[in-house]
């Protein structure tokens, strides 16, 4: 693939924010990668980075062991922003003095900015909520290196903003990357395009031409299998690769029997109508519940889904002569989340990808996705003329309804599953909802409650309401659905799904609690 014309260096010392970072640098157009703090300078000249940023990190500068790059870096002449540890690495680095703070620094603060330009350029009237940001720190520069300015205080972090006066060197305490810093956006594009001298080039458009052709290089007249989903990951990958090798492309989509109402019907239709790919369906419907029968461990529900998975993916395989190359959905946060701050690591997480292929098959990997984050995926669809409803879709998780029921896996309780999670999507949808709340799902309770339908007594199933709020799954709040919906569902799922009789709705939020039940 053509190399981005700009690219930025994000070097990660253990920051919850590292992927944000390199998130709001591609929001600019501008291509980043993180790679580990120790990343070798040899390695950072070949990367040819037009900037490096520094993130932040739990550690202390000065304690044993904290994660300490090369001082070579500094003197690259390569513009370097460092965030909060990042910046006091900096100052530790030139000769300044880190300490701990005798008053702690988590939320939110107001600077003063003492000067513009810079990371500062078009805040010269801003008001006091513009200056609000977001800090996350127990330490502070008490003084800083040779040849630094300060360029914003507050009460707490006299050192707040710095820049060298003579080298492209920057530091910020607080951190611009999250939500909470009003103008967090402005001072990464301040960086990206004043200080670094990039150009934005980096758009779906163009990533989506080099990617096929990639492809088309590294295939050839070669044969490649891919399993599918019918999801937002599986779903694009699938149309790029279809795309570059065309009838040579054979993506397998196996029914694992624990899909939603008359989902196999809707991805064997898209695969074959809307993509004209060379699908090959596999319904293992009762070769899966069989397996499952009796199983109410969730962790047991997954090692028997993908065990099987696997057995039927490969009796697939195996009927097609000749295939050198397997296609996966991995994404770049598969890949950086496995590369520990601590050092690279060459592991690649599994759950999006099919993991456990027998040695029989060695096949070399297909990843067309592996440079994107979930948001450039779903504008990589929009490229490819996906249809909005899959482009939107909420997550799903791979052992699907199984463990969105806390009980064994049985033909009657899915088809009450299935049904409840039929109304939820149609009633979120008709409330104009859907595209503004990351996951809403039912799930099945093994309880019985008592209930009056009639004149008659009931007792009957419970059903959970679980929707929330996210940006990456990481953390999640509860949606405050309004009521006159809340009542909607629950009227109409009681009446609605044989079975049920009482329906709750979950509020909690993540952490302490997951999105998923099991």
């Amino acid at each position: 693939m053509t190399e981005p014309a700009d690219k930025i260096l994000v070097l990660d010392f253990g920051s919850q924010y590292t992927q944000l970072i390199a998130r709001r640098v591609r929001e600019q157009q501008v291509y980043s990668e993180i790679q580990p703090y120790n990343f070798p300078v040899e390695k950072v000249r070949t990367f040819n980075p037009r900037g490096i940023i520094f993130s932040g990190g739990p550690s202390s500068v000065y304690q044993e062991g904290a994660p300490i790059s090369s001082e070579k870096l500094l003197n690259l002449g390569i513009p370097i922003l460092g965030i909060c540890y990042g910046l006091q690495l900096i100052a530790l680095q030139m000769g300044g003095e880190v300490a701990h703070s005798d008053r702690r620094e988590y939320g939110p603060a107001v600077i003063e900015i003492l000067k513009t330009g810079g990371l500062f350029k078009g805040f010269e009237h801003v008001d006091e909520k513009e200056r609000r940001v977001w800090m996350s720190h127990g330490d502070r520069v008490e003084s800083l290196p040779e040849g630094f300015e300060i360029l914003a205080r507050t009460d707490n972090s006299p050192v707040c903003a710095v820049r060298h006066r003579d080298r492209p060197i920057w530091g910020l305490q607080f951190h611009p990357e999250v939500h909470h810093t009003v103008r967090g956006r402005d001072i990464i594009r301040n960086f990206l395009f004043e200080i670094c001298g990039c150009v934005p080039s980096w758009t779906m458009q163009s990533f989506v031409a080099e990617a096929v052709e990639k492809v088309k290089r590294q295939v050839g007249k070669g044969k490649v299998i891919g399993a599918v989903s019918g999801g937002v990951d599986s779903t694009v990958m699938a149309a790029l690769v279809g795309r570059a090798v065309g009838d040579h492309f054979y993506p397998i989509f196996v029914n694992n029997g624990v899909l939603r109402k008359n989902e196999a019907e809707e991805v064997v239709r898209l695969y074959r109508d809307k993509l004209h790919l060379n699908l090959i369906y596999h319904d293992a419907t009762d070769r899966f519940l069989a397996a499952l029968k009796g199983v109410t461990d969730p962790e047991e529900k997954r090692k028997i889904i993908g065990r099987t998975f696997i057995d039927v993916f490969v009796h697939e395989a195996e009927k097609i002569e000749g295939v050198e190359f397997l296609a996966q959905g991995t994404l770049y946060p598969d890949v950086i989340e496995s590369v520990s701050f601590k050092g690279p690591s060459a592991t690649i997480k599994s759950h999006h990808n099919v993991g456990g292929l027998p040695e029989a098959m060695p096949l070399k990997l297909v990843e067309p996705l592996r440079e994107l984050f979930k948001d450039e995926v779903r504008q990589v669809g929009k490229v490819l003329g996906l249809p909005e409803v899959l482009i939107g879709r909420h997550p799903f998780p791979g052992p699907g309804l199984a463990i969105r029921m806390l009980d064994d896996v049985t033909p009657d309780k899915l088809a009450t599953l299935r049904e409840a999670d039929a109304i939820v999507t149609e009633e979120i949808r008709r409330a104009g909802l859907y595209d503004e709340i990351w996951q809403v799902f039912p799930v099945l309770l093994p309880i019985r409650t008592v209930g009056v339908m009639g004149d008659e007594r009931t007792y009957e199933q419970v059903i959970v309401i679980r929707a929330v709020h996210s940006v990456d799954g990481m953390t999640a709040d509860w949606v405050r659905l309004p009521y006159d919906l809340l009542a909607r569902l629950s009227n109409r799922i009681i009446n609605e799904v044989k079975g049920v009789n009482r329906v709750v709705y979950d509020i909690s939020s993540k952490p302490p609690s997951t999105i998923e039940w099991e």
